[in-house]
């Protein structure tokens, strides 16, 4: 396991090598990466190109419409295209621990999925996103149900990679955390 003192944007790089060398290794064929505007899915596809792995399917998880409370997707439309040009299967979707939940909260003061998520970010917050965007591609039918490597940050960027046995998210405690790949230890 790669582990970083600080969590952080200037990460991303040592993430995306790591969570690429074992995908490769391990014969891992979808990679889930969370990408707000699209900057660390432009790095993944890149170093796929420049290694020239051509097997594996990447998939880029945005947040959903509206995330910031404007009618509007944060992440530009040339970015998307450019993604999707390049083979990759670019989602936008509702985010599980993001959802009813958070207006329930908003007034009442609690939602149950604020304890998961509060508990999956024990361990960070790139371990609770790399679980959501697996529930979310799950959802969303763009992966096969294999085992799966997911890559998330803390704010901007990538800090953490895990692998994940994915499973929808009505079927959550499915899902399994199999390997942590990458991961600030301070966060």
């Amino acid at each position: 396991m790669v582990a970083f003192e600080k969590a952080g944007r200037k990460n991303t790089s040592e993430t995306l090598n790591a969570a690429l060398d074992f995908a490769v290794e391990h014969g891992v064929k979808e990679v889930i990466v969370a990408s707000t505007c699209g900057d660390t899915a432009i790095k993944a596809v890149e170093l796929l190109e420049a290694r020239k792995i051509q097997d594996i399917k990447l998939i880029a998880v945005t947040h959903n419409f509206g995330f910031k409370g404007k009618p509007e997707i944060e992440i530009e439309s040339e970015t998307r295209a450019n993604l999707i040009e390049r083979g990759v299967l670019v989602y936008t979707g509702t985010m599980p621990f993001r959802n009813i939940g958070t207006a329930i909260r908003e007034t009442m003061g609690y939602s149950q999925q604020d304890l998961i998520a509060n508990t999956l970010r024990l361990m960070g917050q790139g371990v609770k996103v790399c679980v959501e965007i697996a529930l979310m591609a799950f959802d969303a039918g763009l992966i096969s149900g294999e085992d799966v490597v997911t890559i998330a940050g803390t704010g901007r960027g990538a800090d953490t990679a895990c692998l994940i046995k994915p499973a929808p998210s009505n079927k959550l405690f499915k899902l399994k955390i199999r390997r942590i790949i990458a991961k600030p230890v301070d966060w």
